[in-house]
């Protein structure tokens, strides 16, 4: 047997290939290995920057609909704001509270979209720096309205609920140490301001003056800020786990062809390693479209490939069904492949029945659509070949080498001489004999020094 592959009519080695786009690993699901760990590096960073735009925004939203409200508020009702402010208050009042941090946001979000177009990260001691910022406009609220109103009704105001507002939108950063520090930073502003706005001591009469009575309520922020931190903690996860899956079985498909069925997918995923380089028992189909290329002239270019797709679509499913893998696909044709990467005991059993299940497809097709009706010719062989991946780290490529393969790209070919659809190699004289097979004898292979025995199945 020879290990290097002839080549095929039209310089195309027999080889089963495909390129992934990057480096392979030595697990199908590692954490953070290689090819997927930068996969998953780049998708995770994109993730955030996109939820710290979307925190940014709501928060700019929301300030300014409450900006808006304000002012409508003290301009077109007289009496509620002579309730609340007896001793009045100024327009301009709100506009100094809230208006700064509406321009800061605004401000940040610009700077993180030129950072993201520039291909830049948004800096773990900004994001704490905004974080900051942010959580501290309750307490400058808290602080202006006391100046106009009297401080316990302040904390019993809207103006302390906004740290809750804050705390939430944390978990939109995937961090929850940035969660935390937005509910520390809310517990501790609240109980500060508190203690200096309130007459908050021991000696108080009220309940409501009482030192506990506003450290529950911070403890309150604090423990928000570190549910907030569990569920960004959460998210984050579910999103690591969802990109290692994808990238694993994205390269798992890459990898071993141009199609793979889910089960084959999931089976590969459940070995957790990739296929050794080593001469395994094989079966290779080869699918040719006759005359197509005929056919392409009389056509427009969008239909010649919608034919196509419609008509692989078929073809694949029933390659899945018998345990196969569309390796390549070669224009107006397929290679597939049974027993490999997953080793099959009935792989020729399998790769026959498929052949033969893919000739009644082409006959339903025909009746079906006889403006578009199609011929083919089906080679199938079966025997050792190596296999392995291979490559540089750039790109890698699962292949199998030798003459099982040839042989098979051979028998395809030979069916347009004999007028038969699907031919097989002696290999398989069992399931040839099964099928009802017509024994052609020993025939001359272009490129073989002796004949091989061929069977006709159809």
């Amino acid at each position: 047997m020879r290990l290097l592959p002839r080549l095929l009519p039209g310089g195309q080695g027999a080889r089963l290939r495909v390129s992934t786009a990057g480096p392979v690993v030595g697990s199908v699901r590692p954490v953070m290995t290689n090819a997927i760990s930068g996969a998953y590096a780049q998708a995770l960073r994109r993730e955030i920057l996109r939820s710290e735009q979307q925190r940014m925004r709501a928060l700019a939203i929301i300030l300014s609909i409450l900006l808006a409200a304000t002012l409508i508020g003290a301009a077109f009702l007289p009496d509620v704001r002579n309730q609340l402010f007896p001793q009045g208050i100024s327009v301009w009042v709100p506009l100094a509270g809230i208006g700064p941090f509406i321009l800061f946001e605004l401000a940040a979000l610009l700077v993180l979209r030129w950072r993201i177009a520039a291909g830049k990260d948004f800096p773990q001691p900004a994001r704490f720096a905004n974080a900051f910022i942010e959580t501290s406009l309750p307490g400058v609220v808290i602080f202006v309205l006391s100046r106009h109103m009297d401080p316990p009704l302040v904390f019993g105001f809207w103006p302390p609920l906004l740290y809750f507002v804050f705390i939430v939108l944390s978990t939109l950063r995937l961090d929850f140490w940035l969660s935390l520090w937005t509910g520390t930073i809310a517990a501790v502003e609240q109980f500060a301001l508190a203690w200096w706005l309130l007459p908050v001591g021991p000696g108080a009469t009220g309940a409501d003056e009482t030192i506990y009575y506003h450290l529950s309520r911070s403890v309150m922020l604090l423990m928000a800020g570190v549910v907030a931190g569990v569920v960004a903690r959460s998210l984050r996860r579910q999103f690591e786990n969802s990109v290692v899956a994808a990238a694993a079985r994205d390269r798992v498909t890459n990898l071993f062809g141009q199609h793979v069925s889910p089960a084959v997918v999931d089976r590969l995923l459940a070995t957790q390693t990739d296929p050794p380089s080593e001469i395994r028992p094989v079966c290779v189909l080869f699918l040719d479209i006759r005359g197509f290329t005929a056919m392409t002239r009389k056509r427009p270019a969008r239909e010649t490939v919608a034919l196509l797709n419609d008509f692989f679509a078929a073809m694949v499913v029933i390659v899945d069904r018998h345990g196969g893998i569309v390796n390549k696909f070669l224009g107006d044709g397929f290679l597939a492949v049974f027993g490999a990467p997953l080793p099959d005991p009935e792989a020729a059993t399998h790769a026959v029945a498929a052949g033969r299940e893919m000739l009644a497809a082409v006959d339903e097709w025909n009746r079906q659509r006889p403006g578009q009706a199609l011929r083919v010719g089906i080679g199938i062989h079966a025997g050792e070949a190596v296999t392995g991946t291979v490559g540089s780290a750039e790109r890698k490529e699962y292949t199998v080498i030798g003459d099982t393969v040839n042989l098979a790209a051979r028998l395809e070919q030979l069916t347009k001489e004999t007028g038969a659809r699907l031919l097989v190699s002696d290999a398989l004289d069992a399931q040839a004999r099964e099928a009802g097979g017509e024994d052609l004898g020993p025939m001359a292979i272009r490129g073989y020094g002796e004949p091989v025995r061929v069977w006709r199945l159809a």
